[in-house]
């Protein structure tokens, strides 16, 4: 549990259950309620690895488009 909570403290958004983390140019996606399901995307949504299914990255990846202007800045 401890882990999820500093997962989620470092997260720059959480949508239904998925962090989302801008790091090196790139997003990682973390699902909170299963950690072996990850997703590291560029910032146009290019996957470029996972451990997802195709269903879940589908799912992911509309969260990311529907969400990624609440995404916080980096230089904020």
């Amino acid at each position: 549990m401890n882990k999820i909570k500093e997962i989620a403290d470092r997260a720059d958004m959480i949508v239904s259950g998925y962090a989302f983390t801008r790091e090196n140019g790139q997003i990682r996606i973390l699902n909170l309620n299963d950690m072996e399901k990850a997703l590291v995307i560029s910032e146009d949504g290019t996957v470029l690895e996972t451990t997802m299914d195709d269903i879940e990255i589908r799912i992911v990846l509309d969260y990311w488009e529907d969400n990624r202007e609440f995404m916080e800045d980096e230089n904020a």
